[in-house]
């Protein structure tokens, strides 16, 4: 469970990163916000193994019809389940080809925007795509980062679902969800899913550390908006 969170070991899982792993609970956002206030008491804003074990208890006691409280976690219950997960540990139905963060809606827009922007056999450029991304006015090495997260092939280019995946990561920059370092599983799209694996440590991120924002702003070329510059892949 641990490692599916949090892949690389930091001892701790954002709150981001929780909320879309327990969202996958299928229980409802009330309760699993008294999951996360007993499982995070001091509000520190993330979990460590502790707390993420007390939410993983919690999840298994709520989905067993048991109230959500500190008294059932000495309950005897079977383990919690997820859906949309690749872990073996986890059942995992059917439908997870089909599921895919990004919203109908959503893709509906996107794919008007990657439409207008003239793609070449289905594929955009970075220099195609950087004006897009610039516009949003968030910090380049936000950018950057969703440029890496969304060219999931590592082509230089994004096609139609790569497209759909950096405008919802900017959407959820824009409203102040931080952007991962790492795409989760459920936005990967569905037509990726099948080309490489689907847990978390698998997506490659380029760079490794991006440089700082003043090098970016006199060279705009550099470091991880590289893609993003016409002179770029």
């Amino acid at each position: 469970f641990v490692f599916q969170v949090d892949p690389t070991h930091t001892g701790r899982v954002g709150a981001s990163e929780a909320a879309l792993f327990l969202k996958k609970s299928g229980l409802s956002d009330i309760i699993l916000g008294k999951i996360w206030d007993l499982a995070d008491p001091e509000g520190k804003g993330y979990l460590d193994k502790q707390g993420f074990y007390v939410a993983l208890r919690l999840v298994a006691c709520a989905q067993n019809g048991h109230d959500v409280n500190l008294s059932s976690l000495n309950l005897t219950v079977p383990p919690p389940k997820f859906h949309d997960t690749s872990s073996p540990l986890l059942i995992t139905p059917p439908s997870t080809e089909t599921h895919w963060a990004v919203r109908v809606e959503e893709k509906a827009k996107f794919d008007g925007i990657f439409e207008s922007l003239l793609p070449v056999n289905g594929l955009l450029s970075g220099d195609k795509v950087k004006p897009v991304l610039m516009n949003s006015k968030l910090p380049l090495d936000i950018l950057g980062r969703v440029w890496d997260l969304s060219d999931i092939d590592k082509d230089g280019h994004l096609d139609k679902d790569e497209f759909a995946v950096a405008m919802h990561l900017v959407y959820r920059a824009l409203e102040k969800e931080p952007v991962p370092s790492l795409l989760p599983p459920s936005l990967i799209p569905p037509s990726k899913r099948k080309k490489m694996p689907v847990f978390p440590g698998a997506v490659p991120v380029l760079p490794a550390s991006p440089p700082p924002k003043d090098s970016l702003r006199s060279t705009p070329s550099h470091g991880s908006v590289n893609s993003l510059n016409s002179t770029g892949s």
